[in-house]
């Protein structure tokens, strides 16, 4: 079944220096851009992540600080690759937890202006879990009947998340070959912040997704505590958190002016 496309769908990896969304940075992005009409573009870039990278990570993935110590670092690329991706959807395997807030940091710190609110995001790894709850290299080998040789290689993983999630779509005659769709079908909560601090409730309110104000409104927390608003915004959150939350309280105080 051919995927239907009304614009351009980047499926996407991140090799990292870790997990952790707030410190840690890329080393190494690959982007396969599928095209309305069924052609592809790709773009590959290693970067310098002015950071070191652990071992024990290096160990996984296999980039090293000597292998990116005369890449560029992701701001001196960023505008490469925001344009690269700018008004596509994105599709990653793990990418609404971990590959899109990460990606979305790296743009704050490197000052890009983006959008992407009107941009629909597509997780194989969800619909794999929701159909099959595997890995990425069970699922290539369950849905493609190939082996996964360069896993943890970003260009790789990029090319076995496009291949597994054609395949999904001509396994399983349910899933609605549109973007539309299977953002719906593989978001496991819908967020404001793509990290999940910020969560949208049944009526569509944002609402804090952590804490001892887990489930309350935003609005209605930072006007009975504004002090709340201070901690964040110097606590540990991600940028693009922090952003959000300032956007809801400029909001409500200029209504309220």
């Amino acid at each position: 079944m051919k995927l239907q496309l009304t614009k351009p769908l980047c499926f996407f990896d991140l090799e990292t220096t870790g997990t952790d969304i707030s410190k840690d940075r890329i080393v190494e992005i690959a982007i396969l851009k599928l095209h309305p009409d069924g052609s592809k573009e790709t773009l590959e870039a290693r970067v310098n992540p002015e950071m070191p990278i652990p071992a024990e990570v290096s160990a996984v993935h296999g980039i090293t600080d000597e292998m990116v110590a005369d890449a560029p670092t992701f701001k001196e690329q960023s505008h490469k690759i925001y344009n690269f991706l700018k008004d596509c959807d994105l599709a990653g395997f793990n990418s609404d937890r971990f590959d899109i807030p990460l990606l979305v940091e790296e743009l704050l710190r490197a000052e890009i202006d983006f959008n992407f609110n009107n941009t629909k995001t597509i997780d194989v790894q969800t619909i794999f879990h929701k159909m099959e709850a595997r890995t990425l290299s069970a699922a290539l080998r369950f849905y493609c009947d190939q082996e996964l040789t360069d896993a943890h290689s970003a260009q790789a993983d990029t090319k076995a998340t496009h291949d597994v999630l054609l395949a999904q779509l001509d396994r399983y005659q349910d899933l609605e070959p549109n973007v539309h769709f299977l953002n719906e079908f593989s978001t496991r909560r819908k967020t404001a912040d793509f990290a999940g601090f910020v969560v949208y409730n049944k009526e569509d309110a944002m609402c804090f997704g952590f804490g001892k104000h887990k489930g309350k409104k935003v609005t209605e927390v930072l006007e009975k505590e504004p002090g709340y608003f201070g901690w964040v915004l110097n606590a540990d959150f991600p940028r693009y958190t922090k952003k959000v939350l300032t956007e809801i309280r400029l909001q409500s105080l200029n209504t309220k002016g």
